[in-house]
């Protein structure tokens, strides 16, 4: 039993081609049983005009005129029929045999040109022939017998057709079954070379090559497969790639705060630092911001699986900034500071939008808490290079030059203020998008 895909398919394959090749066969059996019909149809129609020139002879002459016979059975020879006239008493008048053999050698030479018939025996059977009474005036005058003539290979030349027909059907399904074959071999291979790349892909993803990806041919549904398979691996090399990044930065983050405490606490055991509220509150103070980083690792690991499922959508821009514009509405009025959004409504953006509010919450957040009192801060969207952008101005304080580089890296602190980690999230759900983000800052 054939337990392979590619084996499966080259079986489907060869049997349709197979079932395609045996019509031809049907086909033929239908045109040969009309092309019966029609010879059977021409020899009755040729018989017949034979007795009807025999019987009109007959009336004519008031007799047989065997010298006009004797011609007239030379071309039914040509015709392909031997023939035998007998009159009402049962004696023969002239045959097909005697006709030709009366000829002249000229004629006779003229005659074995134009025929290729099988010599005639000339003691052959009547049995071997058809009878057909021939009547004038409802009185019976003769029977005429008639036997087909056949080549000299025992054929009947107009079944030399048929037969060479079906030598030719039979090359040709040789042929062609042939060419069947190796085509069915090819296009089963060809379309399970996908597959196996997949099955071997997916075996080096298992054993650690996260990296390894498929090669997408066309754009059928296995392309299509191919893709999803694609982007699932990427999605999990992403995910490894986290896992390690946030290893690492747990790693880095909670070491100092860690160090801290313990060579307070192994110089209170060895009688070194004295225990006393002052440094109880010391190690308490670290404990506090182990927990902050703990959480800001927390917010981290959100963001960073919200990447993986990232929805987008045709927004529109305007309606879009003045609802994140309300909910700061307030915040902004308390300090003072005005909020403007600037954007056409022809606009759109291609996004997902709980994400979007995400980062455009956290941009403006900064902005706020880096602009004074009757300061301003600008939300302005419109498109450029075929592409739509988003751009937050605010007449604060600005950046250093010295930290721009390197404000979206994970816990950097332009500050002593949060964890350094707002930032960094914004740019991965804007890298998420397809986009990029950048900074301008003058002190």
């Amino acid at each position: 039993m054939v337990k392979t895909i590619q084996g499966k398919l080259f079986v489907l394959f060869v049997a349709v081609s197979l079932i395609s090749l045996s019509s031809a066969f049907i086909f033929r059996e239908l045109i040969i049983s009309d092309f019966n019909k029609y010879i059977e149809g021409v020899r009755e129609d040729e018989i017949y005009r034979i007795m009807a020139f025999l019987e009109g002879s007959y009336e004519k002459d008031g007799s047989w005129n065997v010298d006009l016979i004797k011609d007239y059975l030379v071309l039914t020879y040509l015709m392909g029929f031997e023939v035998r006239l007998f009159d009402e008493s049962d004696k023969e008048i002239m045959n097909t045999i005697n006709a030709i053999a009366s000829a002249t050698p000229l004629m006779r030479k003229r005659i074995e040109a134009l025929t290729r018939f099988k010599l005639i025996d000339k003691d052959s059977e009547l049995k071997r022939f058809t009878s057909y009474p021939l009547f004038l005036g409802g009185r019976n005058i003769g029977v005429l017998y008639v036997k087909d003539l056949t080549s000299e290979n025992g054929i009947k030349k107009e079944y030399l057709f048929l037969e060479r027909s079906y030598l030719f059907l039979i090359f040709s399904i040789v042929v062609l079954g042939g060419i069947s074959i190796l085509i069915s071999y090819y296009l089963s291979k060809r379309m399970v070379k996908p597959i196996n790349e997949l099955i071997n892909t997916a075996k080096e993803i298992g054993e650690g090559k996260i990296g390894k990806r498929v090669q997408v041919y066309g754009d059928d549904e296995l392309s299509d497969f191919a893709r999803t398979f694609n982007n699932m691996a990427f999605k999990l090399e992403m995910q490894e790639s986290l896992r390690r990044r946030l290893t690492t930065n747990i790693a880095h983050e909670l070491r100092t705060p860690l160090t801290s405490m313990q060579g307070e606490l192994e110089g209170m055991i060895d009688g070194l630092i004295k225990i006393d509220r002052e440094r109880l509150m010391s190690i308490y103070e670290e404990t506090l911001r182990l927990i902050k980083i703990v959480e800001g690792m927390e917010a981290i690991a959100r963001a960073e699986a919200s990447v993986l499922n990232i929805k987008k959508e045709s927004i529109e821009a305007k309606t879009f900034l003045n609802i994140i514009r309300e909910r700061f509405e307030k915040s902004f009025n308390d300090k003072g500071v005005t909020l403007v959004v600037e954007c056409d409504e022809s606009v759109r953006l291609y996004a997902d939008p709980d994400k979007l509010s995400q980062v455009l919450i956290n941009l403006i957040s900064n902005a706020l808490n880096a602009t004074e009192k009757d300061g301003r801060v600008v939300i302005k969207a419109g498109k450029v290079n075929g592409g739509t952008f988003i751009e937050i101005s605010d007449t604060g304080r600005g950046i250093e030059e010295k930290d721009i580089p390197f404000i979206f890296e994970r816990f950097y602190k332009t500050s002593e203020d949060g964890l350094g980690i707002g930032l960094a999230i914004t740019k991965e759900l804007i890298e998420a998008h397809g986009g990029r983000i950048e900074v301008k800052s003058e002190i």
